[in-house]
C-alpha cells in the first residue's frame, strides 16, 4: 500500500529564518532534520519540520560564504545538524548552542562539499 502525502515547502529568505522557525516550533512542529546540498555555486538548506505527520520544509537559498543564524535556540537539538553543515559544506553557523568549532565530523579533506573552501582549513578564521 502506497500512501501519498504532500509536503509543504515554504521558500524563506535569510533574515526571515528564526522568525519562521519560531512559528512554526510555537504551532508545536518537530524538528525532524536540515538537509543542504550544492547548487553548483550556491547552497540549498532545507529545514524539515513534522507536526501530525504532515511535513512542512523551509527552504533557504544561500551563497558560498554567505553565514546562517543557528536555530539551536528555538530546536535545541539542531546543533549537530548545523555542525556538520559547518564541518561538511563549510557553511558558517553563528549562535550554535554547542559549536564544535570544526571538530565534530572529522574527514580526511576539510570541508568535502564545500563550493569554494575545498581543503581549505577556514575554522580558525571563524
Amino acid at each position: 500500500m502506497t500512501i501519498q502525502e504532500e509536503q509543504t515547502i515554504i521558500e524563506v529568505a535569510l533574515p526571515d529564518l528564526l522568525r519562521e522557525v519560531e512559528r512554526l516550533h510555537a504551532d508545536g512542529y518537530r524538528l525532524v532534520q536540515i538537509g543542504c546540498t550544492d547548487l553548483g555555486g550556491a547552497y540549498e538548506i532545507n529545514y524539515s519540520f513534522d507536526k501530525g505527520y504532515q511535513f512542512k520544509n523551509l527552504r533557504l537559498k544561500v551563497g558560498p560564504d554567505t553565514g546562517v543564524p543557528s536555530i539551536s535556540g528555538i530546536y535545541w537539538g539542531a546543533f549537530v545538524y548545523e555542525n556538520e553543515m559547518h564541518d561538511l559544506f563549510g557553511i558558517p553557523v553563528s549562535g550554535i548552542n554547542i559549536d564544535f568549532k570544526g571538530t565534530f565530523i572529522r574527514t580526511a579533506k576539510k570541508y568535502p562539499f564545500s563550493i569554494t573552501r575545498k581543503g581549505e582549513d577556514a575554522c580558525q578564521n571563524e
